[in-house]
Protein backbone atom coordinates (compact mmCIF):
# COMPACT_ATOMS: atom_id res chain seq x y z
CA UNK A 1 0.00 0.00 0.00
CA UNK A 2 1.27 3.42 -1.25
CA UNK A 3 2.24 5.42 2.31
CA UNK A 4 -0.32 8.20 2.43
CA UNK A 5 -3.42 6.40 2.68
CA UNK A 6 -1.28 4.05 5.39
CA UNK A 7 -0.68 7.20 7.19
CA UNK A 8 -4.19 8.54 6.61
CA UNK A 9 -5.69 5.49 8.53
CA UNK A 10 -2.99 6.15 10.87
CA UNK A 11 -4.41 9.45 11.72
CA UNK A 12 -8.11 8.90 11.79
CA UNK A 13 -7.59 5.81 13.92
CA UNK A 14 -5.38 8.43 16.74
CA UNK A 15 -8.60 10.88 16.06
CA UNK A 16 -10.58 8.06 16.91
CA UNK A 17 -8.69 7.02 20.05
CA UNK A 18 -8.75 10.58 21.52
CA UNK A 19 -11.74 11.09 20.40
CA UNK A 20 -13.20 8.40 22.75
CA UNK A 21 -10.91 9.10 25.53
CA UNK A 22 -12.10 12.69 25.48
CA UNK A 23 -15.64 11.51 25.81
CA UNK A 24 -14.47 9.34 28.72
CA UNK A 25 -13.58 11.98 30.92
CA UNK A 26 -15.94 13.66 33.44
CA UNK A 27 -17.34 16.82 31.60
CA UNK A 28 -16.84 19.92 33.95
CA UNK A 29 -20.11 21.75 34.75
CA UNK A 30 -20.29 25.17 33.16
CA UNK A 31 -19.47 28.05 35.08
CA UNK A 32 -21.96 29.72 37.27
CA UNK A 33 -23.09 33.03 36.31
CA UNK A 34 -21.16 35.80 37.95
CA UNK A 35 -22.17 39.58 37.22
CA UNK A 36 -18.87 42.36 37.61
CA UNK A 37 -19.54 45.48 38.80
CA UNK A 38 -19.68 48.08 35.86
CA UNK A 39 -20.90 45.82 33.54
CA UNK A 40 -22.80 46.69 30.63
CA UNK A 41 -26.66 47.00 30.52
CA UNK A 42 -29.23 47.91 28.26
CA UNK A 43 -29.77 51.87 30.16
CA UNK A 44 -26.74 51.85 32.83
CA UNK A 45 -24.08 49.89 34.29
CA UNK A 46 -23.91 47.40 36.98
CA UNK A 47 -22.88 48.31 40.12
CA UNK A 48 -25.00 46.72 43.22
CA UNK A 49 -26.85 48.52 45.89
CA UNK A 50 -25.14 48.02 49.31
CA UNK A 51 -26.93 46.12 51.09
CA UNK A 52 -27.24 48.63 54.25
CA UNK A 53 -28.48 51.12 51.52
CA UNK A 54 -31.19 48.62 50.28
CA UNK A 55 -32.06 48.88 54.31
CA UNK A 56 -32.60 52.49 54.57
CA UNK A 57 -34.16 52.76 50.86
CA UNK A 58 -37.20 50.19 52.30
CA UNK A 59 -37.46 52.27 56.07
CA UNK A 60 -38.22 55.38 54.26
CA UNK A 61 -40.52 53.92 52.02
CA UNK A 62 -42.31 52.19 54.77
CA UNK A 63 -42.73 49.01 53.32
CA UNK A 64 -44.71 46.24 54.91
CA UNK A 65 -46.06 42.88 53.87
CA UNK A 66 -48.98 45.13 52.02
CA UNK A 67 -46.90 46.88 49.93
CA UNK A 68 -46.35 45.70 45.95
CA UNK A 69 -42.77 46.80 45.24
CA UNK A 70 -41.07 47.27 41.82
CA UNK A 71 -37.46 47.44 41.64
CA UNK A 72 -36.55 48.86 38.74
CA UNK A 73 -33.35 47.50 37.02
CA UNK A 74 -33.02 44.88 39.58
CA UNK A 75 -29.76 43.37 38.89
CA UNK A 76 -28.90 40.79 41.44
CA UNK A 77 -31.71 40.49 43.34
CA UNK A 78 -31.07 41.98 46.22
CA UNK A 79 -33.99 44.71 46.54
CA UNK A 80 -36.60 42.43 45.90
CA UNK A 81 -35.19 39.72 48.05
CA UNK A 82 -35.46 42.10 51.10
CA UNK A 83 -38.55 43.38 50.39
CA UNK A 84 -39.92 40.04 50.39
CA UNK A 85 -38.44 39.19 52.81
CA UNK A 86 -40.13 41.89 54.86
CA UNK A 87 -43.61 40.34 53.53
CA UNK A 88 -44.03 42.65 50.95
CA UNK A 89 -44.95 41.40 46.97
CA UNK A 90 -41.66 42.48 45.33
CA UNK A 91 -41.08 42.17 41.55
CA UNK A 92 -37.82 42.92 39.83
CA UNK A 93 -37.45 44.58 36.18
CA UNK A 94 -34.33 43.34 34.62
CA UNK A 95 -33.44 43.39 31.17
CA UNK A 96 -30.33 41.27 31.60
CA UNK A 97 -31.48 37.50 31.14
CA UNK A 98 -28.54 36.61 33.05
CA UNK A 99 -29.67 38.65 35.78
CA UNK A 100 -33.29 37.21 35.87
CA UNK A 101 -31.64 33.97 36.07
CA UNK A 102 -29.41 34.71 38.73
CA UNK A 103 -31.80 36.55 40.65
CA UNK A 104 -34.29 33.91 40.77
CA UNK A 105 -31.91 31.37 42.15
CA UNK A 106 -30.90 33.88 44.83
CA UNK A 107 -34.57 34.29 45.90
CA UNK A 108 -35.14 30.54 45.78
CA UNK A 109 -31.39 30.11 48.32
CA UNK A 110 -33.30 32.89 50.64
CA UNK A 111 -36.46 30.86 50.76
CA UNK A 112 -38.63 34.11 49.45
CA UNK A 113 -39.59 32.80 45.82
CA UNK A 114 -43.24 32.92 46.77
CA UNK A 115 -43.40 36.31 47.26
CA UNK A 116 -40.06 37.67 45.25
CA UNK A 117 -40.11 37.61 41.54
CA UNK A 118 -38.08 38.85 37.69
CA UNK A 119 -38.88 39.74 34.72
CA UNK A 120 -36.94 40.14 31.66
CA UNK A 121 -38.68 43.15 30.31
CA UNK A 122 -38.04 46.61 29.56
CA UNK A 123 -38.12 49.32 32.23
CA UNK A 124 -40.12 52.07 30.15
CA UNK A 125 -42.49 49.34 28.52
CA UNK A 126 -43.29 47.93 32.05
CA UNK A 127 -47.04 49.01 33.77
CA UNK A 128 -45.92 50.15 37.13
CA UNK A 129 -49.78 50.85 37.90
CA UNK A 130 -49.88 48.24 40.75
CA UNK A 131 -46.92 49.39 42.42
CA UNK A 132 -47.53 50.87 46.09
CA UNK A 133 -43.57 51.65 46.31
CA UNK A 134 -40.62 51.59 43.64
CA UNK A 135 -36.66 51.23 43.89
CA UNK A 136 -34.28 51.98 41.52
CA UNK A 137 -30.74 52.63 40.96
CA UNK A 138 -30.81 54.71 37.48
CA UNK A 139 -28.94 57.60 36.18
CA UNK A 140 -30.68 61.17 36.21
CA UNK A 141 -31.64 60.82 32.91
CA UNK A 142 -33.27 57.83 32.58
CA UNK A 143 -34.97 59.14 36.58
CA UNK A 144 -36.22 62.21 34.16
CA UNK A 145 -37.56 59.77 31.33
CA UNK A 146 -39.68 57.84 33.68
CA UNK A 147 -40.47 60.80 35.97
CA UNK A 148 -44.09 61.73 33.98
CA UNK A 149 -45.12 58.21 33.91
CA UNK A 150 -44.21 58.47 38.11
CA UNK A 151 -45.94 61.40 38.68
CA UNK A 152 -49.06 59.52 36.71
CA UNK A 153 -49.31 56.58 39.48
CA UNK A 154 -52.09 56.81 42.35
CA UNK A 155 -50.95 59.39 44.49
CA UNK A 156 -49.21 58.30 47.84
CA UNK A 157 -47.10 55.50 45.84
CA UNK A 158 -43.85 55.96 47.53
CA UNK A 159 -40.40 56.23 44.81
CA UNK A 160 -37.45 55.60 46.66
CA UNK A 161 -33.67 56.43 44.75
CA UNK A 162 -30.15 55.64 45.19
CA UNK A 163 -27.85 58.32 45.03
CA UNK A 164 -29.74 60.08 41.49
CA UNK A 165 -32.28 63.11 41.74
CA UNK A 166 -35.64 63.50 39.95
CA UNK A 167 -34.58 66.99 38.15
CA UNK A 168 -36.99 69.66 39.44
CA UNK A 169 -38.96 67.46 41.68
CA UNK A 170 -37.19 67.85 44.88
CA UNK A 171 -37.09 65.06 47.01
CA UNK A 172 -39.43 64.87 50.14
CA UNK A 173 -36.77 63.15 52.07
CA UNK A 174 -32.85 62.78 52.09
CA UNK A 175 -30.79 60.11 53.91
CA UNK A 176 -26.96 59.81 53.90
CA UNK A 177 -25.09 56.28 55.39
CA UNK A 178 -21.70 56.92 56.71
CA UNK A 179 -19.12 53.94 56.14
CA UNK A 180 -19.37 52.99 59.40
CA UNK A 181 -23.14 51.87 58.66
CA UNK A 182 -22.17 49.80 55.89
CA UNK A 183 -21.85 51.88 52.80
CA UNK A 184 -18.68 53.11 51.60
CA UNK A 185 -20.21 54.45 48.14
CA UNK A 186 -23.58 55.09 46.31
CA UNK A 187 -24.68 55.51 50.17
CA UNK A 188 -27.51 58.45 49.40
CA UNK A 189 -31.39 57.57 49.24
CA UNK A 190 -33.88 59.62 48.58
CA UNK A 191 -37.21 58.96 48.55
CA UNK A 192 -40.17 61.04 46.71
CA UNK A 193 -44.15 60.18 47.40
CA UNK A 194 -46.14 60.92 44.47
CA UNK A 195 -48.42 63.87 44.71
CA UNK A 196 -52.37 63.96 43.60
CA UNK A 197 -53.54 67.28 41.26
CA UNK A 198 -54.12 69.83 43.26
CA UNK A 199 -54.02 72.88 41.32
CA UNK A 200 -57.47 74.55 40.59
CA UNK A 201 -60.01 77.38 41.87
CA UNK A 202 -61.39 75.80 45.30
CA UNK A 203 -64.80 78.05 47.29
CA UNK A 204 -64.16 77.20 50.96
CA UNK A 205 -65.76 78.64 53.88
CA UNK A 206 -63.10 81.34 54.43
CA UNK A 207 -63.46 82.33 50.66
CA UNK A 208 -62.27 81.94 46.87
CA UNK A 209 -58.90 79.16 46.99
CA UNK A 210 -56.65 78.89 43.93
CA UNK A 211 -54.13 76.81 43.84
CA UNK A 212 -51.23 76.46 41.73
CA UNK A 213 -49.01 73.57 42.01
CA UNK A 214 -45.05 72.81 40.92
CA UNK A 215 -44.98 68.85 42.00
CA UNK A 216 -45.66 68.77 45.45
CA UNK A 217 -45.74 72.23 46.31
CA UNK A 218 -48.41 74.55 46.26
CA UNK A 219 -49.00 78.18 46.17
CA UNK A 220 -51.24 80.90 45.14
CA UNK A 221 -54.45 82.93 46.66
CA UNK A 222 -57.25 82.73 49.15
CA UNK A 223 -59.89 86.08 48.36
CA UNK A 224 -61.38 86.48 51.60
CA UNK A 225 -63.43 89.57 52.73
CA UNK A 226 -60.42 91.34 54.08
CA UNK A 227 -58.98 90.75 50.03
CA UNK A 228 -56.57 88.25 48.40
CA UNK A 229 -53.94 86.49 50.39
CA UNK A 230 -50.90 85.11 49.20
CA UNK A 231 -51.27 80.72 50.02
CA UNK A 232 -48.03 78.69 50.73
CA UNK A 233 -48.40 74.71 51.37
CA UNK A 234 -47.89 70.89 50.06
CA UNK A 235 -49.18 67.84 49.22
CA UNK A 236 -48.04 64.29 50.26
CA UNK A 237 -49.71 62.01 48.19
CA UNK A 238 -53.80 63.16 49.10
CA UNK A 239 -52.83 65.00 52.07
CA UNK A 240 -53.01 68.43 51.38
CA UNK A 241 -51.87 71.12 53.82
CA UNK A 242 -51.49 75.23 53.21
CA UNK A 243 -51.32 78.45 55.00
CA UNK A 244 -53.34 81.39 54.71
CA UNK A 245 -53.19 84.84 56.61
CA UNK A 246 -51.68 83.02 59.41
CA UNK A 247 -53.90 80.09 59.04
CA UNK A 248 -53.23 76.73 59.31
CA UNK A 249 -55.20 74.36 56.73
CA UNK A 250 -55.49 70.52 56.39
CA UNK A 251 -57.41 68.30 54.08
CA UNK A 252 -57.18 65.79 51.29
CA UNK A 253 -58.39 65.21 47.99
CA UNK A 254 -61.33 63.20 47.22
CA UNK A 255 -61.78 62.13 43.24
CA UNK A 256 -60.70 65.64 42.52
CA UNK A 257 -62.66 67.22 45.26
CA UNK A 258 -60.32 69.07 48.12
CA UNK A 259 -61.76 68.53 51.36
CA UNK A 260 -60.89 70.36 54.58
CA UNK A 261 -61.09 69.54 57.93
Amino acid sequence: MHPAPVLRLVLAALLAVSGALALAQPQKAPAAYEPAVGQEGKDVVWVPTSQALVDRMLDMAKVTPRDIVMDLGSGDGRTVITAAKRGATAMGIEYNPDMVALSKKNAEKEGVSARATFMKADLFETDLSKATVITMFLLPEINLKLRPKILALKPGTRVVSNTFTMGEWKADQTAELREEAGCSSWCTALLWIVPARVAGRYTIADGELVLKQDFQMLSGTLRAAGGPVTVEGRVRGEEVTFKANGKQYRGRMNNGKLELR
